[in-house]
């Protein structure tokens, strides 16, 4: 995933009376919707192979959910995020902030609104998975209320160290 980690010093993009709307990302988005994706997930090269993702996982996704956006002031996306919800349970994947906006905020706003969308569900827990190479996210999702519940196998794209994903979880109110 690429959210915001630390505060660079440079300065800040995203300005107190910038306020960009979280909206569902359209059919016409989803192109868009990979590039940032893959723009922000390109950190994970040091262990897996070539793209994040694809337009035909993003289309499959949006199929089964939806992916909410945050629009950037040049044109293109500033963020992005997958949500999902069935029964009790919503999950949130593929979490991108464009890398020049990282350390302003924007994927912890995305990771609110997609809490209180499954809440507004009726979900009780969301959940997501972090890969254990990306050692920066565990402690940034944890000081966001989420706990690790248990791990899975990174089986779904070949990679050229050994990991497993960690599963995480916040129960909600």
């Amino acid at each position: 995933m690429g959210p915001e980690i630390a505060a660079s010093a440079t300065p800040s993009p995203v300005t107190a009376s910038w306020a960009p709307s979280v909206r569902a990302a359209g059919l016409a988005d989803l192109p868009a919707v990979c590039r940032l994706i893959n723009q922000a997930y390109v950190v994970e090269r040091d262990f897996v192979d070539g793209e994040r993702t694809s337009l035909t996982e993003v289309a499959r996704l949006a199929e089964d959910g939806v992916f909410l956006v945050l629009d950037g002031t040049d044109g293109a996306l500033a963020a992005a995020v997958h949500v999902h919800t069935a029964g009790s349970r919503g999950r949130l994947s593929m979490l991108a902030v464009a890398p020049h906006l990282q350390g302003h905020g924007l994927g912890q706003r995305l990771v609110a609104v997609v809490e209180a969308l499954c809440a507004a569900h009726g979900c009780r827990v969301v959940a997501l998975d972090v890969v254990n190479l990306r050692e920066e996210l565990g402690p940034w999702y944890r000081r966001l209320g989420y706990r690790e519940v248990g791990t899975a196998p990174f089986d779904h794209r070949p990679t050229r160290r050994p990991c497993h994903f960690v599963q995480m979880e916040k129960p909600l109110a």
